[in-house]
């Protein structure tokens, strides 16, 4: 089957739940196999210094579907939150979705023509801020939880998705999903949002892949999780998990079907390919619970601000790509809404990503930066042990704020990935410069402090 498209090109955008920075073969993993997206990286190009808008989901998804920072939306934990009752500050109270007046790229693209279709997690709003209610035609599976309420085996429990044959897995069936929405629309310019559920917990293997990893498993030198602390927390300092790895085999599996399919209906050439994931891999946990991966040697995961909660995966293939390319330059998650319009040759709308720069100069190798400061703002405990703080890169520089104590940390990055040196005390000069960004940071998008917690 050949279907020959228009001549606007087309956007296929994945997005993994909880993907670590090293939790693919071509950024590192030596436990981990994922063939077909290394495959999609050497046909494209792979950004080492990419991040995420937050630490945790929801405010990233907020800021990929509006090309603001969250703080601008409102939205700066996952929804619900977590903000316990019982400690020293009070987060935010945030929005509980996210709002209808803002203009989503699937509405620009819908109003530029295109047929527009989600599939997987949404996780930014209930009945009425659903997936359909901001751009998109289709919805298969998009709702208000941020985990597979019924886990990754039918019967799902998901109200926009029916269960499948008993047996059925949850990322191959969105795959299916998005296929079949390929097959049915792919005659006409399309953007596929595929927001894969997957590698977020419950922690359900691939049954037809486990074996594989736990065989493998047993040739690691450790086999059991080995821990580091961090704050009250504990991080998981090497990839063991067979459960885990045999999920981000069969997500891998599924990409390769997706791409497989772009190939047959003679698609590939005129679309516009982009992978990410959410914010860090789970690393990182003060519960008694061993976390699932590792992002070694980037510090602490998701939750934190550390370089291991907010640094992610990004492959972008473009149409007409076909040659392998790494780059440094730093990117965010609010780069993808003005990325995608540049990328398919439709005018930016600067009035609405305010917070986004297209990637497309650097992809063309004419520029190495678009950002000279990236912000995170993340006032909110988490459960991985982070307590509410704010976070700024500027060039190799790194500043991070816990409002607890008023204390702040000052890293080099090129020199420290780890982020283990902390330079506050030795580098005053370097650390003014970095408050006084981080404050103007703070006016500019008027971020919204925690509160004293008078219990």
């Amino acid at each position: 089957m050949s279907i020959q498209g228009s001549d606007k090109k087309n956007v296929v955008f994945i997005l993994v739940d909880d993907l670590g920075w090293k939790d693919l073969g071509c950024y590192g993993s030596e436990f981990y196999e994922t063939p077909n997206i290394d495959r999609l990286a050497s046909k494209g190009t792979l950004f080492t210094n990419a991040y995420s808008a937050n630490p945790v989901c929801s405010p990233t998804r907020a800021a990929i579907m509006t090309g603001k920072h969250p703080s601008r939306v409102g939205i700066t934990d996952w929804l619900q939150g977590h903000d316990p009752k019982d400690r020293e500050l009070l987060g935010p109270q945030d929005l509980t979705e996210m709002p209808l007046q803002e203009v989503t790229i699937a509405e620009v693209l819908k109003d530029e023509g295109y047929k527009t279709f989600f599939a997987g997690k949404w996780h930014l709003g209930d009945t009425g801020f659903f997936p359909e209610d901001q751009g998109f035609d289709i919805n298969k599976g998009g709702h208000h939880m941020g985990q597979p309420p019924g886990g990754y085996y039918s019967p799902y429990d998901n109200p926009k998705l029916t269960d499948g044959p008993e047996g059925e897995y949850l990322t191959d069936r969105l795959t299916n999903e998005s296929i079949q929405f390929l097959e049915e629309h792919g005659n006409r310019p399309f953007y596929l949002n595929l927001s894969y559920y997957t590698v977020h917990t419950p922690i359900q293997a691939s049954k037809k892949h486990l074996a594989k990893f736990q065989k493998k498993r047993r040739t690691l030198t450790d086999m059991i999780p080995i821990k580091d602390q961090e704050g009250p927390g504990n991080t998981i300092v090497k990839q063991y998990n067979a459960e885990y790895a045999s999920m981000v085999y069969a997500l891998d599996e599924n990409v390769g079907r997706l791409l497989d399919k772009l190939e047959a209906l003679n698609l590939m050439d005129n679309t516009l390919i982009i992978f990410t994931s959410d914010n860090g891999g789970l690393t990182t946990t003060e519960k008694e619970y061993n976390p699932p991966t590792s992002v070694r040697p980037l510090r602490a995961g998701k939750g934190w601000a550390y370089e291991g909660g907010i640094r992610i995966p990004l492959i972008i293939k473009r149409p007409n790509e076909n040659k392998n390319n790494t780059v440094d330059g730093s990117t965010v998650s609010m780069d993808m809404f003005p990325t995608i319009l540049d990328g398919v040759e439709i005018s930016l709308r600067p009035e609405l990503h305010i917070d986004g720069k297209s990637l497309i100069p650097i992809l063309d190798g004419t520029e190495k930066e678009v950002h000279d400061v990236l912000f995170w703002d993340y006032p909110h405990y988490h459960t991985s042990g982070w307590t509410p703080g704010l976070a700024l890169r500027k060039g190799d520089w790194k500043l991070i704020y816990f409002y607890e104590g008023n204390k702040y940390e000052l890293y080099n990055l090129k020199e420290d990935i780890a982020e283990r040196n902390d330079l506050s005390k030795s580098n005053s000069k370097k650390l003014e410069e970095l408050k006084s960004e981080l404050n103007s940071m703070r006016q500019k998008l008027n971020t919204v402090s925690p509160s004293l917690n008078n219990k």
